[in-house]
């Protein structure tokens, strides 16, 4: 059997930017010294910071011994260096100006779901600064989007010594003539060619792109690109226990203001395997749930333990436990009439409220929930659920079909079967007139689908229907509540060809929401998270960032 393919690529001047190079140089240009005179100090392989990029000084350490092989190189070459001069400012300015390529961690999240194996190889020191955006903080969050992430100063070994390669292919177990390494310095292309490796100078991204699918047969970066995924084998799990016999599991990522996300029937924490990795690198506690009933959280008996009141409280116990007083919720489906309810009932640990496909509607004590749902035809599959074992029977006999048959995107309409969610109860089932074999979508991995299977097989799906058997016991308790305007800023986010919560169900919510923000996907059908994850994205962290620094609270972009 043929090994795995991988492909390397250097931290600086592709992964990030500039290379430290350009900052010396833009520095020297400031400062007014000669062009090239940090270059040449720093390439002395004695030099404090090659001795620091090999693990042998801190960089506290290194500061006092490079600032006096500055004066030394300065007497020598009798260049005025300016009053106060100190390479501390020199690394601040290349701190503050790096950032991370995004089309690379594109690429390199599209080649991981291709099976490819990826990695970065970086000349760093050991930063004992203590400063929260030190590099790294940044190369420990690469380590999330990157099967390997080597550190000159923990291995010894600079880049592009021969043996850094020969250790990252190693650990990575592929060959040599398997590899491909990308730099910008023709140093290491030739290093890493004269090992067997194949190497592409990085003078032009799309064009080195285009050599990176040529060597892995992968398209690197495409219009439908992905981004990272969460793997549930290497996110941390946690479980809080909400009463006896009763606990919500959760995974959680980041560090920062914290994010609660929400998901829907018939999901999983999973849901949001694109978001989590997104939102911790923007500088965020990403806290994702499995809603009481799913996945490995408790699923009661109880009908009434699935009713809004019971699961919102649940909510505030948990946010209790978990020592967090204030939080922003996203929610989606079903979540997304939580984070409504909480904004509305619990607001006061409510920092802000963001939903996916699913408006704020407002409660009518005049009109009776269930007669009122007869009266919308694409609700009545919600009539369907409402005897309890009936649906349950239909999607638990075969878990494969019935995902396949509800995770499809809008784009798959020609290839996999939709659900017609009208006329169900005449019909007899939501799935009644659909093949036997249904095609599995494009936003549906294999492995995605199954894992929601192993989240589904023993515990069913009576919990996650439960959540529809509340209707008029919710109803009764917001019609019990307060009504008023919700102060904190909100974000609602619609899609286009969504074929049961239509964006117009959304319109007239600024009069009940004036701090609303909204956010629009047209060519996206329910499953937004998965159908639409890198605009939704672009949506989420710009609206989250904007609604943290407008308040003051703060927080640290990672990536």
């Amino acid at each position: 059997m043929a090994s795995k393919k991988a492909v390397l690529f250097n931290l600086w001047g592709v992964v990030v930017s500039p290379r430290p190079a350009e900052t010396f140089l833009k520095f020297e240009e400031t400062h007014k010294l000669p062009s090239g005179f940090l270059e040449k100090l720093v390439k002395n392989g004695d030099s404090a910071m090659q001795r620091a990029e090999r693990g042998k000084l801190t960089l506290s350490q290194m500061i006092p011994d490079l600032d006096a092989e500055c004066v030394s190189a300065a007497s020598d070459q009798k260049v005025s260096l300016p009053a106060g001069f100190s390479v501390k400012s020199l690394l601040e300015e290349l701190r503050d100006s790096t950032t991370v390529n995004k089309h690379i961690l594109q690429t390199v999240a599209t080649l991981r779901r291709q099976g490819l194996l990826t990695g970065v190889l970086a000349n760093q020191w050991v930063d004992d600064s203590g400063c929260g955006d030190s590099s790294g903080r940044l190369l420990s969050l690469l380590a999330g989007h990157f099967d390997v992430v080597l550190q000159s100063c923990r291995t010894g070994l600079r880049v592009p010594e021969a043996d850094l390669f020969i250790s990252a292919l190693k650990q990575l177990g592929v060959p040599p003539k398997q590899a491909l390494w990308l730099a910008d310095d023709e140093e290491g292309v030739g290093a890493a060619e004269a090992l067997g490796m194949t190497a592409v100078l990085v003078r032009d991204l799309p064009e080195a792109l285009k050599q990176v699918e040529t060597f892995t047969g992968v398209q690197a970066v495409t219009g439908e690109s992905y981004p990272a995924s969460c793997n549930p084998e290497e996110v941390s799990h946690g479980y809080v226990t909400i009463k006896p016999n009763v606990k919500l599991h959760y995974v959680e990522m980041g560090a920062g203001p914290p994010v609660m996300l929400c998901h829907g029937f018939p999901e999983s924490w999973y849901s949001w395997r694109y978001q989590i990795p997104a939102l911790a690198d923007a500088g965020f506690r990403v806290v994702s749930l499995d809603m009481k009933g799913y996945g490995q959280s408790t699923a009661p008996a109880n009908i009434e333990e699935y009713s809004q009141e019971q699961i919102c409280q649940d909510l505030v116990t948990f946010m209790d436990k978990m020592g967090i007083p204030q939080v922003t919720l996203v929610g989606h489906d079903w979540g997304g009439s939580v984070v409504w309810n909480m904004a509305q009932c619990h607001p006061e640990r409510v920092r802000a409220v963001a939903s996916l496909n699913t408006p704020l509607f407002p409660v009518d004590p005049s009109k009776d929930p269930m007669e009122f749902m007869k009266t919308v035809p694409i609700f009545n599959y919600q009539l369907y659920f409402q005897k309890p074992g009936v649906a349950e029977t239909e999607m638990e006999k075969d878990l494969a079909r019935t995902f396949k048959i509800f995770f499809h995107g809008n784009g798959d309409k020609d290839n996999v079967p939709t659900i017609n969610t009208a006329g169900v109860c005449d019909r007899g089932g939501l799935f009644v007139g659909l093949p036997d074999e249904i095609p599995r979508s494009s936003i549906l991995s294999e492995t995605a689908l199954q894992f929601y299977i192993t989240q589904f097989k023993d515990k069913g799906f009576r919990g996650p229907l439960n959540w529809y058997r509340n209707v008029v016991s919710n109803w009764k308790w917001l019609c019990s509540r307060p009504r008023a305007k919700l102060l904190m800023p909100a974000l609602m986010v619609t899609t286009g060809k969504d074929p049961v919560l239509l964006p117009v169900f959304s319109r007239g919510m600024e009069n009940m929401i004036p701090n609303l923000t909204r956010g629009h996907i047209e060519e996206c059908g329910h499953w937004t998270q998965m159908e639409r994850p890198s605009e939704l994205n672009t949506i989420l962290i710009s609206w989250l960032k904007d609604t943290h620094s407008n308040t003051g609270v703060a927080v640290t972009p990672k990536l």
